[in-house]
């Protein structure tokens, strides 16, 4: 399939539940984008529906016996051809997984017709680009580089070049930005391990601060150090402070810092 021509997907569907398997089914099969809809039981089942034919699209449940959804979507990214991932799931707290699988779209159950209708849009878009040549040096998209944030049955996705600190809160981390604090369920650690090539850098045991927003380094009223940005102070602990410093001198002589008063 090619931008030019009329999508034709085949989506494999795949869901342990019964009734929401045939639901989620029907949904496809409505869709004027999708000309064929198989359905499989569990993740065993998916695999050899996989292993005798093609499909343009996966779409995953999560929380399933033995093999769970993010499982097989690992599998599923190691294949020579892998097909485009949509998960639908009832849980929201797996999004940040999912999305750093590589998965095109999120959908919470029960699943609303314009959700799909946007997800189907992505996975026509991706199918579409996988056929067409990459240009050479084409640079690897950055899965993490939005994170999704549910509420209410909607999904907004804040930018990470827009998060100036994260804060650890339990199992969630807070994402503070101009626009207001967003709450992911993710360790800080993980996010660390994610964000660390993006210049986010561990200041505390429960702090990550964006390198580009420190304005300056200060001191608090006991004597404590502080890392200033355009919307508050992030604590800097002494066994970090050596590493930050270092940063963000080298930061300040490749010109990566952010000039005061600058927009983000």
């Amino acid at each position: 399939m090619t931008a030019e021509t009329n999508p034709t997907l085949r989506v494999l569907a795949v869901d342990d539940v019964p009734a929401a398997l045939d639901d989620l089914c029907g949904m496809l099969r409505d869709a004027p984008e999708v000309t064929e809809v198989a359905a499989a039981g569990d993740a065993v089942a998916a695999l050899k529906r996989l292993q005798q034919e093609e499909f343009d699209a996966v779409f995953l449940d999560i929380a399933m016996p033995g093999l769970d959804g993010l499982e097989f979507a690992s599998l599923l990214t190691k294949l020579a051809k892998p097909p485009v991932i949509v998960f639908v799931t009832a849980y929201d707290e797996h999004a940040v997984a999912a999305f750093g699988l590589g998965a095109v779209d999120y959908l919470l159950k029960p699943v609303r017709p314009e959700r799909l209708a946007d997800a189907l849009a992505r996975v026509v878009r991706m199918v579409s680009a996988e056929s067409t040549p990459p240009p050479p040096h084409q640079p690897t998209p950055d899965a993490l580089a939005a994170l999704p944030v549910e509420s209410g049955g909607r999904t907004r996705y804040v930018s990470r070049q827009d998060v100036r600190f994260v804060e650890a809160h339990g199992d969630y981390v807070r994402l503070h930005t101009r626009s207001g604090v967003h709450l992911v369920r993710m360790p800080i650690s993980r996010l660390e391990e994610y964000w660390a090539g993006a210049g986010f850098v561990r200041t505390h045991r429960g702090f990550l601060v964006a390198l580009a927003a420190v304005r300056e380094l200060r001191s608090d009223s006991v004597g404590g150090l502080l890392a200033h940005t355009d919307i508050g102070d992030v604590p800097v602990s002494r066994r970090h402070a050596r590493n930050l410093r270092e940063r963000l001198l080298r930061a300040a002589q490749r010109g990566e810092l952010r000039p005061e008063g600058s927009a983000p």
